[in-house]
């Protein structure tokens, strides 16, 4: 199974960068999401840079990733998921919708 991992541009020249998160450092395709200045946060998954995230939703990545590592390792969870301990599932926009409009079937 692969896995999206956030990493911090540190520079970038073309459709290329290397981005670390101070684990690891990478060099990026960036060709999905075009140009990217150094200090941007993005998900990296094989190789490539494939969404610019805030970095809010980097730390709530990490932190999430962090906790998947403790559980595999028997290890406590922690507070890993603490930005949605306190609320329920969220469906997807066009998902939302269609609950909405009453089609509760595939």
């Amino acid at each position: 199974m692969c896995v999206g991992v956030p990493l911090r541009i540190v520079s970038a020249e073309g459709t290329e960068a290397v981005a670390t998160n101070g684990a690891r450092t990478e060099t990026l395709d960036l060709a999905l999401t075009g140009p990217l200045a150094p200090g941007t946060w993005v998900l990296s998954f094989l190789g490539a840079a494939r969404e610019v995230l805030t970095e809010d939703e980097a730390a709530k990545i990490t932190a999430a990733l962090a906790g998947l590592e403790r559980i595999m390792a028997g290890e406590n969870l922690g507070d890993a998921f603490a930005d949605i301990e306190d609320r329920g599932p969220r469906l997807p926009p066009h998902l939302a919708a269609a609950l909405a409009a009453g089609h509760t079937e595939a």
